[in-house]
């Protein structure tokens, strides 16, 4: 078949895990990103199942594993920092992951990686985002930010939750398909060194009124700070100015002050920081993830949020199927040629949806039943401990039920589907 022209608006993990495979298929990609440079920023992120089984398929478990972050499980504490138990990662290699997985990497890492082994053959265009799309029966007309213009075969948004791309292709009045959780998260780092007997693991602490804090150790100088909350238990946090850093800052700081264990070293720490940031939770659900010459892949169009443990996955995952479908429908590329029928591309994107959604449903299956996700955990000091009483019956009894709960890995029989062109294409 002759070759597509397809232009990826995103230099993220899924961008660039799409721009992977699709050039390896011998398509010709190019992958724009707003911000000047590769964004190799970022907290840690995780695979699991099919991402794990994507990673290995694109032949990089070496490279990922020289990049990992070296956790080694999760343990729960009190206010007096007293564990109530701990859960390994689990390196059996058999059977679903814990709460800390055998594939725990930095964000900007794993974007580092795919980019360092596709821009040889794919087109990376800094600084850039898309102004305008326009559809005619054979291609996309694109605008530039700059004003240049171009055609392509096929526009594809990995383009994050908050996607530019998918408010292009929404009817007019569409409802937004970000549906909140009620959770506010901050993320930011704090310079502290790994203190004698500290190990690389991550640390979680519950406190009343359906709050949360994690932290966790990649870099032996510093360690990760997550807040987890119900916006409503801080009145600046909640009115505060998404982007306005200073004003979160404040208003996290008013919902965690005094709720116990090293918060106070935590909110300092949080005043300093200078990579904060703060997000809004929410689902990104579709009835359709394509129109026309146009498509959407990861966050974009299925955002599950940081409360599944799933996101890097899913992201993995969906370009994964979307490469896939793409070679089986439109086929291995080669330059000259007609363009490529739009009945193909039109196909192949059906399957894409058809063979995804069923996983993607099974992530995100009853997250937007409400818009207090925290309501689901108990608030009240008796209640929250005894989530510590069930934490450490748990652990004591190696039963990891509780990260089977709040983790969406069970995939309930749904399997990644074989590619043979793309498992050939890999190896070369």
């Amino acid at each position: 078949m002759p070759q597509l022209k397809v232009l990826i608006c995103g230099a993220g993990i899924a961008g660039n895990a799409l721009a992977f495979w699709l050039s390896k298929l011998g398509h010709e990609t190019t992958v724009i990103e707003r911000f000047p440079k590769i964004r190799a920023s970022g907290l840690q992120v995780d695979l699991r199942g099919p991402g794990i089984e994507v990673m290995r398929r694109m032949g990089l478990e070496e490279a990922f594993r020289a990049r990992s972050v070296p956790e080694q499980g999760l343990q729960l504490v009190d206010d007096k920092d007293k564990s109530w138990g701990y859960f390994p990662a689990n390196r059996s290699g058999r059977g679903l992951q814990s709460f800390t997985t055998d594939f725990e990497i930095m964000r900007g890492d794993l974007c580092q990686l795919l980019y360092d082994v596709t821009k040889d053959r794919v087109e990376y265009r800094f600084g850039f985002c898309v102004k305008k799309l326009a559809q005619t029966e054979d291609y996309v007309d694109v605008l530039f930010s700059d004003e240049g213009r171009e055609r392509f075969d096929l526009v594809v948004g990995a383009d994050g939750s908050g996607s530019h791309t998918r408010k292009m292709i929404l009817d007019a009045g569409a409802k937004d398909p970000v549906h909140p959780l009620g959770v506010y998260a901050g993320y930011f780092t704090i310079q502290k060194s790994l203190q004698p007997g500290e190990g690389y693991n991550a640390t979680a602490f519950i406190a009343p009124g359906n709050k949360g804090i994690m932290t966790r150790r990649a870099d032996p100088h510093k360690y990760q700070a997550y807040l987890f909350c119900n916006p409503n238990s801080s009145h600046r946090l909640n009115s505060a100015t998404k982007g306005d850093i200073e004003d979160e800052k404040k208003g996290l700081a008013e919902a965690f002050c005094g709720a116990g264990w090293k918060t106070s070293e935590i909110l300092k720490g949080l005043v300093d920081a200078d990579d904060f940031y703060c997000e809004r939770m929410g689902v990104v659900t579709m009835d359709y993830w394509s129109q026309g010459r146009i498509v959407l892949v990861g966050d974009a169009a299925y955002c599950p949020t940081a409360m599944t443990g799933m996101g890097t996955t899913c992201g993995m995952a969906g370009a994964y199927v979307l490469a896939g479908e793409i070679g089986k429908h439109c086929g291995k590329g080669f330059k000259g040629g007609i363009p490529v029928p739009k009945n193909s591309i039109t196909v192949a994107l059906a399957e894409y949806e058809g063979r995804l959604r069923p996983f993607i449903n099974t992530v995100q299956k009853g997250l937007t039943d409400n818009k207090n996700y925290m309501a689901k955990f108990p608030s009240s000091p008796l209640g929250v401990q005894m989530v510590y009483v069930l934490f450490w019956v748990a652990s004591l009894l190696r039963l990891d039920f509780l990260a089977k709960w709040v983790l969406r890995e069970d995939t309930k029989g749904w399997k990644l589907p074989e590619y043979k062109l793309m498992t050939d294409c890999a190896c070369n």
